[in-house]
């Protein structure tokens, strides 16, 4: 079995700290061999389980099992090297996320696939941290977006003499006539304002800018 594939992706995922895990299988039998760290990504004991093809299926997630068994058959054919990120539900009850990298072995004499080997690689806290960025960064996003909605509601209410919900109808109604971003309408209302009285006459000029400024400077994106 070529080792270099599979050991530059075992550093890279030891360099980011993920837990790895060696293991190899016998086509002819479904028997497989797991390293101790292998045990613990599927939430077992060392030696606790006789890991086999049908309990390596048994623990997938329902919707990525039939994915990894078609993996695995094309993989003990043709020898080829594999890689599957899929869902887990160990030992424990846990759904985790794994990257199962492998390829096989050949007989010298037959060429048959004698064996698959390779690294079960446990991405689960990569993926929380990245999903938690994304979020966090949604969030600044999200924030970032209200201030100028809430200033523009603030300067249509005071000029048309009316409460925030009305204002905000107001903006509303401007976005969708315009097929512009809500946050795009608001900054040209608070731009337009800015340094004037908030007359209807201003605050009316400020939406008629909202609705033709983004056709004229290429319609600008979600």
């Amino acid at each position: 079995m070529t080792a270099e594939p599979l050991g530059t992706e075992r550093a890279r995922a030891a360099g980011e700290g993920e837990l790895v895990g060696r293991y190899t299988v016998d086509p002819s039998t479904d028997r497989w061999w797991w390293s101790d760290e292998t045990y613990r990504i599927h939430g077992f004991a060392p030696h606790e389980v006789v890991p086999t093809t049908d309990l390596v299926l048994a623990h997938k997630h329902p919707e990525d099992r039939d994915r990894v068994r078609a993996t695995l058959a094309t993989a003990a054919t043709t020898g080829e090297p594999f890689r599957s990120v899929h869902r887990i539900m160990d030992g424990r009850g846990c759904e985790r996320t794994l990257v199962l990298v492998g390829e096989g072995r050949r007989d010298p004499v037959t060429g048959a696939v004698v064996e698959l080997g390779g690294y079960f690689v446990d991405v689960t806290s990569a993926i929380a941290r990245r999903a938690g960025a994304v979020a966090d960064e949604s969030v600044r996003a999200a924030a970032a977006s209200r201030g100028p909605i809430e200033q523009a509601k603030g300067i249509v209410a005071f000029a048309l003499g009316t409460d925030p919900e009305d204002a905000f109808a107001v903006l509303r109604k401007a976005s969708n006539d315009a097929n512009v971003p809500l946050r795009e309408v608001a900054r040209h209302v608070v731009e337009a304002a800015v340094g004037a009285d908030r007359s209807v006459a201003r605050v009316a000029a400020a939406l008629d800018v909202a609705r033709t400024a983004p056709a004229l400077d290429g319609s600008r994106a979600a």
